[in-house]
């Protein structure tokens, strides 16, 4: 796996750290614990567990998701068809488990999302059901919207439907596992088509104008006591997975708007000054962004463990800017794009872990089939946009926060010394460095070029404060 680690070694840093993360879910009002009620109501849905009729045990269903995942939204399975393929999504079926109004459902509202603090997740609904009955465990029978799409040879989308069934899923996979079989060449049937489909499926991505921001992920663990931040690029595998997912919302989003219901992910388009400004960024950082190049092909051709590319990636985030939700019911929007997927688009695939699936999965099985869209879905609808927000914002500063903190602490012993980076972008109160080591972004006094390479000398590094401040060095 492509990472590159900070590793926390002092021991008054590491202690005075793991009380500070440990707090920030508090100091944010995020809440660990389900009330009594909520716990008493998953038991019993757990334990009533309902299984939908048609039985779908015959498709060979596996999962892909990050090593020791337990709450598993999605289950597909891939095959030929002619001269396409044949594609089953199997998506698990939390509104079955979900009384509407009931305690579960208004603590999921408050809720919003599963929110991954560094100490522990902190889910959306109770792990009775997040991790067990509710979850497409390997070898167990659940019940799941069923979406089965025909795909052509170029994977564009033929045709597609979704009804409840029962399923059983073969195997539970892991990103790494997977992409050292496709590396090796021993993956089965569907594990290739994986490939197959999901690298055709990023070059429909690119060619209707859609892209992807593969910024590293930053991820916080400990390691014998010590807490490790690791900057991870993404795996190929998890690129292919993922427009999988990509692919279900935008047939989703083209069921609700046919429909005249539902709730859209959108985000603008990126303003021209603000891709004019970004391709001044790329010339600066010395890797210009030709005029005859769509922005997803730039992009994706951009290195994250490279200092310069991930400044690049960075400043790129100013044209991702806007996203939100759209309901309706009735009137379709006049926005009903996601530019950055550069289609239609609505969240219908993790719903243990984000509330407005469970609402797009029930209007998409109603639309399918026919049927009127239940009451208690269309009356969420306007809610949604802000319960989502609210929940995205929380999980952005416990993100922002716990990292600062990390960096901190990791950098609090070295006061004094200097580092060599790239200026990325600039703020009021100065500049933005990437060190180039360790792999840490934090202010800098000053106005040096962006995109110039600078020798920087640390001043600051505060964890009760997740403060980190480098000035030039002369």
């Amino acid at each position: 796996m492509p990472t590159t680690s900070l590793h926390l070694t002092p021991d008054a840093a590491n202690n005075e750290l793991a009380t500070l993360l440990a707090s920030l879910p508090e100091q944010l009002g995020l809440a660990r614990e389900f009330p009594p009620a909520v716990l008493a109501e998953a038991d019993a849905a757990a334990k009533a567990a309902p299984l939908p009729d048609p039985d779908r045990t015959e498709i060979e269903f596996a999962t892909i998701d990050p090593a020791g995942s337990n709450d598993l939204d999605q289950a597909f399975q891939l095959v030929r068809d002619g001269a396409g393929y044949r594609f089953w999504y199997a998506i698990a079926d939390v509104p079955s488990f979900v009384t509407p109004d009931g305690a579960i459902d208004v603590e999921a509202h408050k809720r919003g999302q599963t929110i991954y603090a560094p100490d522990g997740r902190i889910p959306l609904h109770p792990p009775v059901l997040s991790e067990g009955a509710a979850s497409l465990l390997p070898d167990q029978l659940r019940g799941a919207f069923v979406w089965e799409f025909a795909l052509d040879a170029n994977a564009n989308v033929t045709s597609s439907t979704v009804a409840r069934g029962r399923v059983r899923s073969r195997r539970r996979l892991d990103y790494e596992g997977v992409q050292q079989q496709l590396d090796a060449g021993t993956a089965d049937d569907s594990l290739t088509l994986l490939k197959e489909v999901g690298a055709a499926r990023q070059v429909l991505e690119r060619a209707r104008g859609g892209a992807s921001l593969n910024l590293p992920e930053v991820l916080i663990d400990t390691a014998e006591g010590r807490y490790i931040a690791t900057r991870r690029t993404q795996l190929p595998v998890e690129g292919w997975n993922a427009e999988l997912s990509l692919l279900t919302g935008m047939e989703a989003a083209t069921m609700m708007l046919a429909g005249r219901v539902g709730i859209l992910r959108t985000m603008p388009p990126a303003e021209p000054d603000g891709v004019d400004r970004f391709r001044h960024q790329t010339r600066a950082l010395g890797n210009p962004w030709p005029t005859t190049q769509p922005y997803g092909d730039y992009l994706a051709a951009l290195d994250g463990s490279n200092p310069r590319h991930l400044a690049i990636l960075h400043a790129a985030g100013s044209l991702f800017r806007g996203a939100g939700y759209t309901p309706f019911d009735g009137e379709v929007p006049a926005n009903t794009t996601q530019s950055a997927v550069g289609a239609p688009y609505a969240h219908v695939t993790a719903p243990l872990r984000r509330l407005v699936d469970r609402f797009g999965l029930v209007i998409c099985e109603a639309l399918a089939a026919g049927t009127p869209v239940p009451d208690w879905a269309r009356a969420a609808l306007p809610e949604l946009p802000a319960e989502m927000s609210r929940s995205n914002n929380l999980s952005g500063q416990l993100d922002r926060r716990a990292v600062d903190a990390v960096e901190a602490a990791v950098l609090a012993p070295r006061l004094g010394e200097r580092f060599d980076g790239v200026i990325i972008a600039q703020n009021k109160s100065g500049s933005i460095v990437q060190l180039l080591d360790p792999a840490v972004t934090a202010e800098c006094s000053g106005h040096p070029t962006t995109g110039e390479a600078v020798t920087v000398k640390l001043v600051t590094a505060d964890v009760a404060d997740s403060t980190i401040l480098f000035e030039l060095a002369s």
